[in-house]
């Protein structure tokens, strides 16, 4: 598990194919596992055959890729290849392709996606700097990548890729 900055907040992230990497990470946050989890990817290319492109009509398809790479989240059709410690309770899987270029390198150097999470037990808020983020939480992870935040005040908003509706703005 690794603490790294991302376009607005310090972020935890793991393997998300490792259920028990993805469940220590839930732990030390006090997270419940059936709120799931985002991925988060250099290049859409990591995505392919994770999320189910064909169920999205073709407006919604090219609504989610001209967002990217960028600070938009999407919860978008999944395949049976996303473990359902990742969508939670969800039918879809949350991603991203991230700009920012700590998590791009992230992502580069790890050969796909990786959970991204806020670096703060549930409930308090997400830090902006790495010097804000809990003690506990700095020194239960396996690295700390060195880096700055983006420039983005508020977590990355998160939208429904069927239809665009906002669920975090």
């Amino acid at each position: 598990m690794v603490a790294y900055p991302t376009e607005a907040v310090w972020g935890l992230g793991c393997d998300p194919f490792d259920e028990a990497a993805v469940r220590r990470l839930l732990a030390l946050k006090d997270r419940e596992i059936d709120k799931g989890l985002i991925l988060v990817a250099a290049e859409r290319a990591q995505l392919d055959g994770l999320v189910d492109w064909d169920a999205l009509d073709a407006a919604r398809r090219e609504a989610v890729h001209a967002s990217w790479p960028g600070p938009h989240t999407w919860i978008a059709p999944c395949t049976a290849r996303v473990p359902p410690w990742i969508t939670g309770t969800h039918a879809g899987v949350a991603v991203r392709v991230s700009a920012h270029p700590v998590v791009v390198a992230l992502c580069r150097g790890f050969g796909g996606p990786i959970v991204s999470t806020s670096a703060n037990p549930a409930g308090l808020p997400p830090p902006r700097r790495r010097e804000d983020m809990d003690t506990r939480l700095a020194g239960e992870v396996d690295a700390i990548v060195e880096g700055e935040t983006g420039d983005l005040g508020q977590p990355t908003p998160i939208r429904i890729a069927t239809d665009g509706r906002v669920l975090r703005g």
